[in-house]
């Protein structure tokens, strides 16, 4: 069963880790969509894949890196894109 999540991520994060830490572990995950940081500090991760692999990353969101503190994860359940491939994006 496939699943599309939206997460929006605050908390004291250095960017540059984060962003690898989150990379690897969606590739790891065999997950497809987006890493982004948003203008006002949130990080934005999009998130699809099978059920238990997308369950299984939200959690290490919710964890973050060893050197991470996640204050606040909003999650919203989203519609199927088919994405090919996971990226990080630059604003």
């Amino acid at each position: 069963m496939k699943k599309s999540v939206r997460l929006h991520i605050t908390g004291n994060m250095q960017a540059m880790f984060y962003e690898r830490y989150i990379k690897e572990n969606a590739q790891l995950n065999n997950l497809k969509g987006y890493f982004r940081k948003l203008e006002d500090g949130r990080y934005e991760i999009f998130l699809e894949g099978n059920f238990d692999n997308v369950n299984s990353m939200i959690e290490l969101c919710k964890k973050g890196f060893q050197q991470s503190t996640v204050r606040n994860l909003d999650l919203k359940e989203e519609k199927f894109q088919d994405f090919k491939d996971f990226k990080v994006l630059k604003i």
